[in-house]
């Protein structure tokens, strides 16, 4: 079985040329009490937290029965040292062991023992393992997002796999704080804040698979809910004609990608793919002969020969005062995560005008509503017709399964929904489900596209602050919008029309 391993980037951030140090006492018993008992220099040394109790002490000392010598550390600094110490190889267990020999997560849940003393027993190793089997279990499963949610009486573990949320485990109430400790540690976050919300993030490799794992902490009303991101390294070198466009919308895309400057802008809600679609385009245009640089909220891959930089917005790193900073690095292409304010809406353009390519997102519904969006940003009218070279709008769907899924007869109002003739012979199918896709009927997205290029016509349009309807049956008279893109996929057989209404609003959502 595939080995989940930290990744070489060292998820405690020491060096691996340090001496190892052995804890003598759980995780759970060192996080709540501050106090800490392990090896250092071959002798036993126990370390409190400034504000540990002398009880603790006492019962740390008759755990590990053996004399100790004390020192007392700060907050931070003990910190430091259980994230260091607790955090280092737990991931090096093969899925097999993480999984304890269990059949599925849910028997290794069942097996955790039920006893409330964390020391009478090592308490750590199951919920080690249990974390593990979680992440293996959500790669297996092409999973995007783990969700821990803590309720009054369980504790709800989530998959959102192509898109949509699963339940995948009910625990015990008892383990959340568990969990969510264990995985704090794995983020190198602080695990004595609870009231706060928390970002981090951690690396692991399952067999020849790079994953990096983002961390989201939350406070509720029962615990804190944590939700993992799980981003896998390889999917960032995604060239245009892996995004599924037509080959017509492929042409359109990689022809605005060939000019020299104007503003390129991709759209569609959160969860819609507009980031793969930017790092596309910038695998694209990354030939080596261009300075490319990006500002992102977060970075989410790394691209070689490409310069990322992260918002961070606690030092002042805006995604406009990134921007600033950016152009003075005598760039050639920049990409902005997203156009979220008239600061950096101004500053885009006016890079634009001065010669340099821009690539950027925006959350609008359809293409042509980016332009009505900026123009509500405060940008003149004038300044958009000369800038903004296409437009993207995107939506995912799932693909339905091969193996499983079943033929059906469209009725008179889905082919109205989708805009297609009552006379025409399809072939449309439905999800049904099978063991290949875990009893869902989908396996895998596909992507919906619709593209607006900017002609004379249109920036006449844009120049003149025409009415976004007008706008659209322009841009669309000879193209494809999200829906007609969407009911050509569904003809195909490749998903269903109720996927593609999900996604899609029924009055021909010209975006």
């Amino acid at each position: 079985m595939n080995e989940i391993a930290p990744s070489s980037s060292d998820l405690t951030g020491v060096s691996s040329s340090e001496p190892a140090t052995l804890p003598l006492l759980s995780y759970g018993f060192v996080s709540q009490f501050g106090v800490l008992a392990t090896i250092e220099n071959g002798a036993p040394i126990l370390i409190k937290r400034s504000d540990a109790s002398f009880e603790a002490l006492l019962e740390a000392r008759r755990v590990v029965d053996q004399p100790l010598s004390i020192r007392e550390t700060g907050a931070g600094e003990f910190q430091a040292l259980v994230a260091k110490i607790y955090a280092e190889g737990d991931l090096s267990e093969t899925a097999e062991t993480a999984l304890g020999g269990q059949e599925d997560l849910s028997e290794l849940a069942s097996s955790l023992p039920r006893t409330s003393d964390l020391l009478s027993g090592d308490e750590d190793a199951p919920v080690i393992r249990l974390i593990n089997g979680i992440l293996q279990e959500a790669i297996r499963t092409r999973a995007s997002d783990i969700h821990i949610e803590p309720y009054e009486a369980r504790l709800a573990v989530r998959f959102r796999i192509d898109g949509a949320l699963r339940d995948m485990l009910s625990l015990s109430e008892r383990l959340a704080p568990l969990l969510v400790s264990r995985v704090k540690v794995m983020a190198q976050l602080d695990i004595a804040k609870k009231r706060v919300p928390q970002d981090g993030r951690f690396s692991l490799n399952l067999g020849e698979r790079a994953v990096d794992v983002r961390v989201s902490t939350l406070p509720s009303q029962y615990g804190e809910r944590l939700v993992m991101r799980i981003l896998e390294k390889g999917s960032a070198g995604l060239s245009l004609p892996d995004l599924g466009m037509s080959e017509n919308e492929r042409a359109a895309f990689a022809d605005a990608l060939r000019k020299p400057n104007g503003i390129i802008l991709v759209t569609g809600p959160t969860g819609s793919g507009k980031t793969t679609t930017l790092y596309a385009a910038l695998t694209n245009l990354n030939d080596g002969s261009r300075n490319i640089l990006t500002i992102e909220d977060p970075v989410e891959y790394a691209l070689d020969g490409v310069g990322q930089t992260q918002v961070n917005n606690r030092v002042g790193m805006s995604f406009a005062a990134g921007l600033r900073a950016v152009l003075r690095q005598d760039p050639d292409v920049v990409m902005v995560g997203e156009i979220r304010d008239p600061e950096t809406a101004e500053i885009a353009v006016q890079a634009s005008l001065t010669g340099h390519l821009v690539l950027s997102t925006v959350h609008t519904n359809s293409a042509i509503a980016a332009i009505t969006r900026l123009r509500d940003m405060g940008i003149e009218p004038f300044l958009l017709a000369s800038t903004v070279t296409a437009i993207v709008a995107q939506r995912l769907v799932r693909r339905l399964c091969p193996s499983c899924k079943t033929p059906h007869k469209p009725s008179a109002q889905e082919l109205l929904d989708l805009g297609l003739s009552k006379g025409g012979a399809y072939d449309f199918y439905t999800a049904k489900g099978c063991d290949l896709c875990l009893d869902i009927g989908y396996v895998g997205r596909l992507g919906l596209y619709e593209i607006a290029v900017m002609d004379d016509t249109l920036r006449a349009m844009i120049h003149d602050g025409s009415r976004e309807g007008k706008m659209i049956a322009h841009a669309f008279k000879s193209r494809q919008t999200l829906l007609q893109s969407g009911a050509e996929h569904v003809a195909s057989g490749l998903t269903s029309v109720e996927e593609v209404l999900r996604v899609c609003r029924a009055k021909g959502l010209e975006g």
